[in-house]
């Protein structure tokens, strides 16, 4: 079924799950009375307006302006008390947004998006004082009849996004950064769709949301991270909750904690107000008029902040468009207090717009990344690094793709061999495993299609894959999940360990027999109380490393004598930087038993390190995000990691994390593997690199 279809049917199913307070529509009941607009825009030179947007001027707050579209006669900039200070052509402007701290030539700047529905495309500005100024490295092509924009700062590693909407339900994403000459520009990173025409939007970025207004059939919420699920949430619907006929504009009103969604509902002429701090409950409804009382029948696009403008504006303004004016298309100004009074809403406590936004984690990015692999779905899984002593450019990674088999990649993320094997959930290698008489390097894999332990030779100089297995190598196991590898230090054995769902973990020494075989041999069985699947061992320590997803980052002794004593290193419940599931874990040496833990937490799309000696105390959590100019999207979902602390070429001179994407966005692929140098690592959590 088609993405468009199965949101159709989820918008169908959803409304019918409105709650109750929703269904309470009474348009029987009297109307609001009209809250008059202390001001109004001039009328617009094309005789249009569709959308606008607030800036704040954190120096001068009385020297706040309106941006404004104007369709053809492009983008506008208004004082508070209506007069236009200056315009510039932007095509045929339907929808603009702002955002402040956005950097261009390494300076912050106020930047401005602009939909233009005659080129269907997005074209930047810079507002400078009462001027806007292009900066736009080109107009960015869509391929839908745009109808509005609005841009989205991420909260996790303050990259900026817009997000156009259209006049087929498109809701398109795109990343947008500096290029290295000073302009602007963006790249796609999702698509996600409603069945039809949705007309405005906005985001909150504190929060992470994206609200849309699907003009005939209701009020949306979106996760607005594109590294998030994409699931909508109906907050408001026709004939079904308080909306009358079509939805029209949307805002946000921030003042401390008073948290307002705006929405008009252009039928009756009246603005909707719902409580973001109780899940966008419905509030009440006000209407609006011009100065001179005149009612305002359809409000249009809507713009709204919290802040203090004075001159009437003490506790914030809303915005709205008013297409039908008597003198000419505009926009009015209202004061945000006066809306709230009658309905009993609270102000707030009147705030600047945040200018800057505290990442949860410090950020890195990925150097490189995979071509995605063929399966689609959730498909890439564990990867395994193999070091190239001679050529550390020739590197290689071999990567599992769950659906149908193991990959092996270059460090340019080429594919330079596929093994069409089966299901293969993790791969894990080791060198140094003799075999009639020569050491090879030993790829093992849990295999889901057999139930067994897969067993491969890496062919380095062929780069490729040779299945070295004595026959199928059963498990016993339900469903072979989680793998590691184990070679002793102690004895020089080698042994591999392979998860159950059920929490079994299964450890098997890997036995060479004649003809170039390898088979394995059970020695333990240790189990835990919910699923585990990543695992690390410590070979000079005698240590295995195994995340249960649910519950907690464990130590128990490597060698099958150790039993299953076991040691808590963190624990979900104990440590807030981490969200199951725990997931790939692995291993950074620095020589003589110091270095790091990293593993997966997935929850929140993040990596958290721990001391490899001691009590393995916990030294900080990173997170990899987007680069726009490079194109490589972040990391999100991981399932499997591995890290190298020996050199792995350029870039990587000091080893790499490679980690598998969950989502892989910008623009949206099949899953790949993403490249991350651990000098990016070290230098965000201040630690030591080999």
């Amino acid at each position: 079924m088609r993405k468009a279809q199965m949101l159709g049917f989820l918008a169908s199913t959803m409304m019918t799950a409105l709650p109750a307070a929703a269904l309470a529509q009474a348009p029987s009941q009297p109307g609001p009375a009209a809250v008059s607009a202390t001001s109004e825009t001039q009328p617009t030179q094309s005789g249009g307006a569709n959308q606008a947007a607030i800036h704040v001027d954190p120096r001068a707050v009385e020297a706040s302006r309106i941006v404004a579209t104007a369709e053809t006669g492009g983008l506008e900039v208004h004082a508070l008390d209506g007069r236009r200070l200056s315009s510039i052509d932007a095509g045929d402007t339907v929808g603009v947004a702002l955002r402040d701290g956005f950097r261009i030539g390494g300076q912050p700047a106020t930047l401005a998006v602009a939909a233009d529905g005659g080129t269907n495309s997005l074209r930047f500005f810079a507002l400078e004082g009462d001027r806007l100024r292009d900066v736009g490295a080109r107009a960015v092509p869509l391929d839908f009849a745009v109808e509005n924009v609005c841009l989205f700062r991420n909260a996790q590693d303050s990259a900026y996004y817009a997000i156009a909407v259209g006049d087929g339900g498109e809701i398109d994403q795109w990343m947008v950064y500096a290029t290295a000459d000073g302009r602007v520009d963006a790249r796609q990173a999702r698509r996600i769709s409603l069945p039809t025409k949705i007309k405005h939007c906005v985001a909150d970025d504190a929060g992470g949301q994206l609200y849309v207004a699907e003009q005939a059939t209701g009020l949306w919420r979106f996760n607005a991270d594109p590294e998030t699920d994409s699931s909508p949430v109906l907050i408001d619907a026709p004939r079904l909750g308080h909306i009358t006929e079509e939805v029209g504009g949307v805002a946000l009103y921030d003042a401390g904690p008073a948290r307002w969604l705006i929405a008009s509902d252009a039928s009756s002429g009246r603005l909707f107000f719902y409580d973001r701090g109780k899940d966008d409950a419905y509030a009440g409804a006000s209407a609006i008029a011009d100065p001179r009382g005149a009612a305002v029948k359809e409000p249009g696009g809507l713009a709204a902040t919290g802040a203090a403008l004075g001159g009437g504006f003490g506790h914030g303004l809303v915005v709205a468009a008013d297409e039908d004016a008597a003198g000419g298309a505009n926009y009015k100004l209202v004061a945000f207090d006066a809306l709230a009074a009658p309905l009993g809403l609270a102000v707030g406590t009147p705030q600047m717009p945040a200018s800057d936004i505290a990442p949860r984690f410090p950020a890195v990015t990925a150097r490189v990344e995979t071509t995605p692999v063929a399966a689609s779905g959730d498909a890439a899984d564990d990867p395994a690094i193999w070091h190239n002593p001679a050529d550390p450019a020739a590197s290689l990674i071999v990567g599992t793709d769950k659906k149908a088999g193991l990959y092996v990649y270059d460090m340019t993320g080429k594919v330079v061999d596929f093994a069409p094997v089966g299901r293969m959930n993790n791969v894990d290698l080791r060198e140094g495993f003799k075999l009639d008489g020569k050491p090879i390097t030993l790829v093992t894999a849990s295999d889901r299609t057999r139930k067994a332990v897969a067993i491969f030779r890496l062919d380095t100089a062929a780069r490729k894959l040779v299945d070295i297995a004595d026959g199928v190598q059963a498990s016993g196991l339900s469903d072979p999940y989680g793998l590691c590898m184990y070679k002793s230090a102690r004895s020089g054995r080698f042994y591999v360990i392979v998860s159950d769902p059920d929490g079994l973990n299964r450890q098997w020494e890997l036995v060479a027999r004649p003809g170039g075989k390898v088979a394995i041999n059970q020695v333990r069985d240790i189990k835990f109380g919910s699923q585990t699947e990543g695992c690390v061992a410590d070979d000079a320590n005698g240590a295995l490393y195994i995340a249960e997803e649910d519950v907690a980052l464990w130590r128990v002794g490597a060698e099958p004598k150790d039993g299953d004593k076991r040691r808590q290193v963190d624990t979900v419940a104990a440590n807030p930087a981490l969200k199951d599931d725990l997931e790939g874990v692995s291993l950074y040496d620095l020589g003589k038993g110091r270095g790091y833990l990293v593993i997966s937490s997935q929850g929140n799309n993040s990596y958290a390190v721990y001391d490899r000696d001691g009590a393995n105390a916990y030294r900080g959590s990173f997170a990899v995000v987007a680069d726009g100019a490079r194109g490589i999207d972040g990391i999100s979902e991981t399932d499997g990691l591995d890290v190298s602390s020996l050199p792995l070429g350029p870039g990587f001179e000091h080893g790499a994390m490679v980690a598998q994407d969950g989502r892989n966005v910008l623009p949206g692929e099949k899953q790949n593997f993403k490249i991350v140098s651990w000098t990016d690592i070290a230098a965000a959590l201040k630690l030591e690199s080999r």
